[in-house]
């Protein structure tokens, strides 16, 4: 009898997952965030590059998207009725503006200085 090993990798290989870049466009609940992905299609007889989008439901886990977000997510496991996907990282955070009331007074002074 031979007493040769078949040694095993100590991490299985995964199998590659589909990733998809796109934009946070709501925050529906706890965890969970709607991504469109936009791509571009030529039209079936004109020829003219059409704008399409994708929109998938994504999880969440740490809660760090708002929306605006530019996020990468990838491909994986059932998690819900609608989520397939999860978020890898943030690629680029929204830029947002604190947005104030200017009331009347606040032009009428404006105005005079």
């Amino acid at each position: 009898m031979s007493t040769t090993e078949a040694t095993a990798p100590a991490t299985p290989e995964r199998n590659s997952r589909k990733t998809l870049v796109g934009n946070v466009t709501s925050r529906s609940g706890d965890k969970s965030i709607k991504v469109t992905v936009p791509f571009k299609v030529p039209h079936p007889r004109y020829q003219k590059i059409i704008n399409r989008k994708t929109v998938v439901h994504a999880h969440d886990e740490a809660n760090e998207t708002k929306v605006g977000d530019k996020v990468e997510i990838m491909e994986t496991r059932p998690i819900s009725r609608l989520k397939r996907w999860r978020v890898i990282k943030v690629l680029e955070r929204a830029i947002i503006a604190d947005v104030a009331a200017v009331s009347e007074a606040d032009v009428a002074a404006a105005i005079k200085a």
